[in-house]
């Protein structure tokens, strides 16, 4: 029993609202733990904050480069008008050592020279451009308007050259390709002295439209996107590298682009090659190409690299900025994700960088030429952080750098001596510290107080359980209710994702608890977050075992989580709910279908229903083609089982959503309506694949309330 002066502090605690705990929620801001927003120019320290920009200097003061104030009076004198930037904080800087500051937005670039205070560029655009690429030695910009191609030079010059012109909704330049898979995220890259932009373009004339509806119209419209999906054709791809000077374009010679992906674009540090991941549409096959980046003649294979399920690159190679021979390429051919050192020259893998002693690695950050060394985020010896370290290029040992708990995220100084460390762990909401890379030596520029201080947090803590396997660790989160009665019996919801590139519990603060499960603990229940078989940073053959069978494993994995929750004394196991959105949709449903027994209730947001809607990239590296696996996308194809449902489910998907497209959504309604069975359904008219700002708070009502009504009652209604 609680004491008296327990129950008098409980009293005094604050209670959550989903306005705090939701993003897009009034305060929710506010509730979150404070950082330090700082940057670097070069190798020195920025700290631009609304209306001042501050330097650190060498005794560890912030002082004034330069105010908002003086930016307006440059840009008064230049024409601008001052209402377009109104804080400070969204000043982007060289990593050289001019004394200029960019500032962008879809309508506009502008360059500020603080030393001068003088607008020295800029260019504002009649229409908002997209796909936006600075290039900072030639003050040049690359941009996309109406799918074509464009570069403005932003100097004294101010002229616009236009790359493509037959842009269109078939034909794309300068965009993300593939569906932004294999680590692409943007479809321009510059060479490093500024002449040549390699680009992508990608003709898309033979995928299908699919026909999502925009009723903001007078009379709704067709909005087609463009989809491929499972099995059916594919977009094709082309690299093209237009030279400056010139203003010729030619085509790197990568044969025949049909059903082939093309990532990992790469310049050479003299500018004069390119190199990129070349993979086949079965993902099982990738080879690196070195191209001549004048001719675009296809010179010679560096690696190759096959596995008897799938090859899947993120992101480039990366040269030694002290030896331009010497390229550093990321694979998982030893079973974990590491660094491999390599010669053009001798043509051949020197050897491997980094191994289990960093874990898995996340991402190469950058080098330390002075310690010959590379510096790079890694899982460490434990499986929830991601820790940071110094590796030797020569020899030596790896070494940490900043705490081992927690999950750091670095930005590393131009010359590589020093890092930005902002970092949190279970019991710390947020810390910035500067590191030198070098001895290792930490200042700390940042802690956060815990903004929820005031509120009753309830219990949050992360273990253990084994697989389905019966000897594979996964990690789950269990988060009990406010006041927790442990003689009391509790409604228990597990919230799912389930699938690959992404992980649910880690050593962040509280353990990456989502705001939402702190307030279904206020309200009375039990929430559990399990990793399975499936999900990322655990090694190929913990992600691949899913593969051709999406959802069986996983699925097998999440019932030894419940098994977990049963055997827990406090948890009513006649009251189990499931929650999850997009491939944790997916898992939602399934779970209701498949152990409709277990679940009495279950909220599926945007879900895949069937595999054989989804996009070519992603669908087809897990499951094959529906050709090639007809029992795999059989098997898990929901609409088949739809008279399985029993429990209550409710379905909400945004109604354009162009990732999970509605048809998975409105096929397995049909399908239950056929069958007898009855969902519910929620959609958000004009939403896409999550739903932001006000919607988001609004969808978690929703949710809530659905759980509310239909799992907390101690009686069916």
């Amino acid at each position: 029993m609680l004491s008296t002066v327990s129950l008098a502090v409980l009293a005094q605690l604050k209670q959550f609202t989903l306005d705090d705990l939701i993003p897009g929620g009034t305060t929710y801001s506010s509730l979150q733990p404070t950082s330090l927003n700082v940057t670097w120019w070069g190798n020195q320290l920025l700290k631009p904050e609304e209306k001042v920009c501050s330097l650190r200097n060498k005794k560890g003061e912030w002082q004034t480069l330069f105010t908002l104030e003086e930016l307006h009076a440059a840009m008064e004198q230049a024409g601008w008008k001052t209402s377009l930037i109104r804080s400070l904080t969204s000043a982007r800087f060289d990593q050289s050592e001019e004394p200029v500051a960019c500032f962008r937005s879809a309508k506009y670039v502008l360059l500020y020279n603080w030393k001068d205070r003088k607008i020295i560029g800029g260019q504002q655009f009649d229409t908002a451009v997209t796909d936006a690429d600075y290039q900072w030695s030639q003050q040049r910009l690359a941009y996309n308007s109406s799918e074509n191609l464009f570069i403005a030079n932003i100097g004294s010059t101010n002229n616009v050259l236009q790359v493509s012109r037959n842009g269109s909704h078939d034909l794309v330049y300068g965009q993300s390709v593939h569906r932004n898979e294999f680590g692409i995220t943007k479809g321009t890259y510059w060479s490093p002295d500024g002449s040549l932009l390699c680009f992508y373009r990608m003709d898309q004339s033979m995928v299908p439209d699919y026909p999502l509806i925009d009723i903001s119209t007078r009379i709704a419209t067709v909005a087609p996107t463009k989809y491929p999906m499972a099995g059916e054709a594919s977009h094709r791809v082309s690299v093209g590298v237009f030279n400056v000077n010139t203003q010729q374009t030619v085509w790197l010679q990568t044969g025949d682009n049909l059903d082939q992906y093309f990532t990992g674009i790469t310049w050479s540090p003299d500018s004069r090659k390119i190199f990129l991941y070349q993979l086949n549409r079965d993902q099982n096959h990738l080879r690196l190409w070195q191209f001549d980046a004048t001719t675009g003649a296809r010179e010679q294979q560096l690696y190759e690299e096959k596995h008897e399920k799938y090859v899947e690159p993120e992101g480039g190679v990366n040269f030694l900025p002290w030896d331009a021979d010497k390229l550093i390429y990321k694979s998982e051919k030893d079973g974990f994700n590491h660094l491999y050192l390599y010669s053009i020259k001798e043509g051949r893998t020197l050897k491997q960088l980094t191994d289990q002693r960093v874990g898995v690695v996340l991402q190469l950050l950058g080098f330390n030429k002075a310690t010959r060394s590379l510096i790079i985020s890694a899982t460490g010896t434990e499986a929830l952080r991601h820790n940071l370290f110094r590796v030797p290029i020569d020899k030596g040992e790896p070494k940490l750098l900043g705490a081992a708990e927690g999950v750091h995220n670095a930005r590393l100084s131009a010359d590589g001596s020093m890092l930005i460390d902002t970092w949190s762990s279970p019991s710390v909401p947020r810390q910035v510290d500067l590191i030198h890379t070098a001895n290792g030596c930490v200042e700390t520029l940042h802690q956060s107080d815990n903004p929820w201080k005031e509120y009753d947090v309830p219990s949050i803590t992360s273990g253990t359980i084994k697989a389905a396997d019966g000897t594979t660790d996964l990690y789950y989160r269990l988060i009990k209710p406010t006041h927790f009665d442990p003689n009391k019996k509790y409604p228990a919801v597990i919230y799912v994702y389930g699938g690959p590139h992404a992980r649910l519990v880690l050593g962040s603060w509280n353990y990456m608890a989502r705001g939402w499960e702190l307030y279904m603990a206020q309200l009375g229940y039990v929430v559990f977050v399990l990793d399975n078989r499936g999900s990322d940073e655990r090694g190929r053959d913990f992600e691949n075992v899913t593969f051709r069978q999406l959802g069986t494993e996983e699925m097998r994995d999440q019932m030894k989580g419940v098994d977990f929750l049963r055997s827990l004394p406090y948890v009513d196991a006649n009251r189990l709910g499931v929650h999850g959105w997009s491939y944790g949709g997916f898992m939602t449903t399934n779970l209701m279908l498949t152990h409709n027994d277990v679940f009495k209730c279950g909220v599926a947001g945007g879900p895949v229903i069937d595999w054989s809607y989804y996009e070519v990239m992603y669908g087809e590296r897990y499951m094959d083609t529906p050709q090639s696996n007809p029992e795999g996308y059989r098997n898990n194809n929901l609409t088949l089982r739809a008279a399985d449902l029993k429990g209550r489910l409710l379905i909400i998907f945004g109604y354009n959503d162009p990732v999970c497209v509605p048809q998975h959504t409105l096929s397995f309604i049909r399908a239950c309506e056929t069958a007898g069975t009855h969902p519910d359904l929620l959609t958000y008219p004009g939403a896409e694949h999550n739903m932001v700002g006000k919607d988001r708070v609004h969808l978690h009502e929703h949710i809530t309330r659905y759980f509310e009504d239909h799992l907390k009652p101690l009686t069916s209604k």
